[in-house]
This record gives C-alpha cells, structure tokens and sequence, in this order.
C-alpha cells in the first residue's frame, strides 16, 4: 500500500543517432523506456492494452486482499487458543529443565513437593501419560525423607479463597500449623457487624454482594484492569457476609437509618398525655412501676429507646462498651486455646506447661473475671428490687476491676451505708487470690521454660568431653533464650492488657456510625420532610438524592472500609499474636490455570 511517485517524460528527437544517444541516457538514469507508436490507431490499440492489463491486475490485487482476510480472521479466531497452547508448552518444557537426566535408563528424575491427597491422582496421572505416549519405561513415584521444611498447602474454594487471602496477607502458616482462616469466616463478618450494625446500611452492603455472587460468571469473564473493582469482586463473599452480619446486628440494635423497627411493640408505658410529651423535653419514665412491663424485650432493643432524648447516648453505650469488653476477651481466649491444639500436635509439652498454662490462668483469672462481673451485675442488680441490690447500689466494674489489680481495699460500713461495693459475699478474698496467683503466672511464663531448657542441656553434657569455647556459646545461646522469653512475656502481659482495651473500638465505631447517620437523618433528610404541599414533594426528591448519595458515600463505604480495617486489625494483632507464627511459605502448585492467567494478564497489558 505504499506510495510510488514517478517522473514521466517524453523526448522527441530526429534520426537514429539522436535516438541511440537518448537511450544511452536514459539507461545512465535507470529509466524505464516505452515505445510510443507514430500512428494514432497503434496507440489507441496499445493504451486499450494498457488499461486492460490494470483492469486485470486491480482484479488480482482485490482477489489476493479478500484471500489475506480471509485468511487473517481465521487465524484469529484461533489465535486464543494458539497463546494458550504456546504458554503451556512453554511451561511444561521450563519444568523439564528443572528434572535431572539419567542417561543410563534414559528417563527423567524430579524432586518436588506434592500434597499427600493428591498422590493417587498423580499416579493415575502419570499412567494415563504413558499409555498415551507409547512409552515403554513406567512412571515411577516414590516418597523420600527431607530435612527441609515442607510448603504450607491449603485447600479453599471460591468462597473460603478470600478469607484465606487476608490470613495470607500477614504470613503464610507454618507447616501443619493450626490455619485461623476456618474460623475467621465467622468471627470476621461478626466483629465487623458490631462496629457497623444497621440494618438499613447492612442490606446495602448484602445487596451489592449478592449482585457480585449471582453475576459471578459474566463479572470474571470480563477481566477489568480496574484494581478498586478487581479488589472488591475478589471479597464478593466477605462483603455479603458482611452485610448479612450487619443487618442481623442492625435488629438487635434496633438501627434502620437511625430510625427503629416497632416490630414488637414497646415494652414502656407512657402514662403521660399528648400535651405534656409534645412540650416537654425532659421526661422520665419508672422502670421499677407500671411505665415498664417487667420481662425481656423477644429480641434486640425496645424501639422507645431511639427516641429517647437525654440517655439514649448513654445506656447504649453502657451496652456496647460491656458486649466489646465480653467479645474481646472471649476471642483472645480462643486465641490461646487455639495454641493449645498447636503444642498438642507438635507435642511441645514444654511449651504447654510453661507458656500455654499460665498465659490462660492470667487472662482467665484477671479479664475474664471482669466479664464474670458484668453478667452477676445484670443478673443480680434490678430496678425492680430493693434495698442492696437495687439499680443505685450497683457497683462500677471498673472501679471494682482497678480496686482488685490494685488490691485496694473498700472502707464500707453497712450500717450507714446500704449499698455494698461488693457483689457477692467473700468477693474480697477472691480477687486477692486471683490476683496473686495471675501476678505468679508471670515468672512462671519468664523462668519456667529458660530453666527447663538449661536443665535438658547439662544433663545432655554431663559429660565433661565439650571444650571451653563450645561452653561460652552455650552461655551466649542460653541469654538468648532467656532475652527472647523475656520478651514474649512482656509482650504478652502488656498485650492482654492492650488487647482488652483494643476490642472498645467496636463500642467506639458502633456509637460514631450510629451518630454519623442520626445526623444525615436529622440535618439533611428532615429538610425536605419537614415541607408540606407539592413544594415539599420536589424539596425531598432533591435532598433524598442528596441523603442517598452521602449514606452511600460516607456511611456504606467509608465506614465500612474503615471498620473492615479495624476488624482485620482486631484478627491479625489481637487473635492471632496468641498463637500464629506464619513464618512458612506458600505451595505453589503447577498449574495451567494460573499460567494462563498471569500471562494473559500481562500480555493484555
């Protein structure tokens, strides 16, 4: 297709000198000579030629094109295929070069790394290759001993793939180590729904990941080069277990866009008339007379707290400062425990007697008698009783807590003064035990396992046959150990007091999703709510656009991105510093799957 330009001339001469010399000339140029005839009729005959010989080769050219095309499009149409074949061989021949070849039995020998559920699949595998290829030397597979640490291989699916991806992202685990990702599957959605519990938001949230579930197949098939949209297909099911979560804990916190559900009815009385709850602001109700009907609500929070004006602040926060406290310790403990099945299956019984025992003693006896507390304080102190166990003689856990660490004791006359600042009798002496004995766990957790090991050590070199510089590494090796224990029990003892703390930003992000979304109601919501007539029809339509766009916005994906954050923060420090090394390295399997897609990506891009 590309442009020829020519110069054409034309030379008029006399006689047959002149003419030789012209050629002579024109052959020096390298021009191309066409004889022009001296009749008229010769050259019309020959320029009907010349036309007839383009005629035939604009045919031929238009023939070749379509035949290029047609061609072209076939090929294209197996072009696909041919980038997935060649990637493949590709593959298969840079693994063989990794094989070492026997020349004397003419096969190939490989070490590698194989899941112990797979090796029948392999064999199958390797027989099925050689009845195909006609080859005459069986396949051989045997299992061999090494002193090298095996690859970490777990198996997920398309649903549990995204919860393990986040396990994975702080550190691959250790060889047979206990995998937290089974459990992070409910424990994750369920922490992350007490931060950001409302069932209006949490079906937003549910909605969107359904529609990514349902469209799974033509989503994938599209391949976006988008990484924000990429990230979130990936959590597809993180984000509709989420939101399913949320919706569940919206009901019991009785949160539908700062607004309540009277599913139920109310549980209160209000014996007053229109008049007085219209005009005045400060009104109370008895929860120990007839205002209240003395049984439980059937399920969440009475719908007449959403409407309280004064302390409606203050008993939600009560609740949810006391629920992250019980969820927090509840899930550190499980933590430990879960170390526990970690030393049983290595057999590590040093590490439980001297690290295992006393963590779970000291985070038992000090925070998990702190949540002992809070359950005897809602069991035994009512509105409805009298005299010491009535609601204004209820102790504060945290007083009480600080008093016992401190053991400090209580001055308390009960003739003067009704209310006791304990619980239950021989309260006393029971914290100073406990205190006592969770303040022992601590050496025991710093001397228990250095000394164990130096015994094991001297009774291993009783015999006096090892030189002095061998001795002077031990004494080196052995400050170690103890400058590592030291560490892991300062970590430890500080970290359970830390942790504990950690858990109320569930209470915290609650309470500010909560008063982030009363204040959208409030202030931008109520403006067109508030209009009458067909003016105040328009005004809503545009500011409930408005409404949508910033609950979207700020308190769907914001907020959610910011406790989906604090969440993982909660799972990566908190749960599984109490038992998760992940110091091991991933199985990375030979797979056509993933050869293809990390190529095609790449040549796409």
């Amino acid at each position: 297709g590309d442009n020829v330009y020519k110069s054409v001339f034309i030379i008029f001469f006399q006689g047959d000198q002149l003419k030789t010399r012209v050629k002579k000339i024109c052959e020096g140029f390298r021009a191309t000579l066409y004889p022009c005839p001296e009749a008229p009729s010769d050259r019309r005959e020959m320029a009907m030629g010349v036309m007839t010989r383009i005629e035939d080769l604009n045919t031929v050219l238009g023939q070749t094109q379509d035949h290029r095309h047609r061609v072209l499009v076939a090929a294209a149409k197996n072009l696909k295929n041919w980038f997935v074949k060649v990637r493949k061989i590709k593959a298969i021949y840079h693994t063989l070069n990794l094989f070492n070849l026997d020349v004397t039995q003419k096969c190939l020998i490989a070490e590698c790394w194989v899941p112990v559920l797979d090796i029948e699949t392999i064999q199958i595998a390797l027989r099925r290759g050689t009845e195909r290829s006609g080859s005459s030397v069986p396949p051989i597979l045997n299992r061999m001993q090494t002193f090298e640490n095996p690859p970490t291989y777990n198996r997920t699916n398309k649903f549990t793939n995204a919860f393990q991806a986040l396990i994975d992202a702080y550190g691959i685990a250790s060889y047979r180590e206990m995998n937290p990702a089974p459990y992070t599957i409910i424990t994750f959605p369920f922490l992350f729904s007490v931060m950001f519990g409302d069932l209006g938001h949490g079906s937003i949230m549910a909605l969107f990941g359904l529609w990514m579930v349902l469209k799974e197949k033509p989503l994938a098939a599209k391949k976006s080069d988008n990484e924000i949209w990429n990230i979130f297909f990936g959590g597809r099911y993180i984000i509709f277990l989420m939101g399913c979560f949320s919706m569940y804990t919206g009901l019991i916190y009785n949160d539908l866009f700062s607004k309540s559900l009277n599913i139920f009815g109310s549980h209160w009385r209000i014996n007053y008339n229109t008049s007085t709850v219209m005009e005045n602001k400060v009104l109370q109700l008895d929860p120990a007379g007839e205002d209240y009907l003395q049984y439980p609500y059937p399920f969440g929070m009475d719908p007449v707290w959403q409407v309280a004006p004064l302390n409606k602040i203050i008993f939600q926060n009560a609740y949810k400062m006391k629920i992250s406290i019980i969820f927090g310790v509840i899930h550190m403990i499980f933590g430990v425990i879960v170390g526990l099945c970690n030393h049983r299956y290595f057999k590590n019984k040093m590490a439980i007697y001297c690290e295992f025992i006393p963590q779970i003693i000291f985070l038992v006896f000090l925070f998990f008698y702190m949540v002992l507390m809070m359950f005897i304080k809602w069991v035994r102190f009512s509105a409805a009783n009298e005299g010491a166990f009535s609601e204004n003689c209820a102790p504060s856990i945290l007083i009480t807590f600080i008093n016992m660490v401190l053991m400090k004791s209580v001055d308390w006359d009960p003739e003067k003064d009704i209310c006791s600042p304990y619980m239950f009798s021989g309260q006393s002496a029971l914290q100073t035990l406990l205190v006592i004995v969770a303040v022992l766990c601590v050496p025991w957790m710093l001397l228990a396992k250095p000394i164990l090991i130096m015994r094991a050590r001297k009774e291993a070199h009783h015999q006096p046959i090892v030189p002095v510089e061998n001795g002077h590494e031990e004494e080196e090796e052995m400050s170690e150990i103890f400058i590592h224990q030291g560490i892991h029990t300062i970590e430890y003892v500080l970290g359970s007091i830390s942790h504990t703390a950690s858990y109320l930003r569930l209470w915290a992000l609650s309470l500010a999703h909560a008063q982030l979304s009363e204040v959208l109601w409030n202030m931008v919501l109520q403006v067109g709510l508030k209009q009458g007539g067909w003016v105040g029809g328009v005004v809503l339509w545009v500011v409930f656009a408005f409404w949508a766009i910033l609950t979207v916005g700020i308190l769907v994906l914001m907020e959610g991105l910011s406790a989906f954050l604090h969440t993982l923060r909660l799972h990566w420090v908190e749960f599984q510093s109490k038992f998760y090394s992940g110091l091991g390295y991933a199985f990375q399997p030979f797979s056509f799957e993933t050869i293809v897609d990390v190529s095609g990506t790449t040549s796409d891009e």
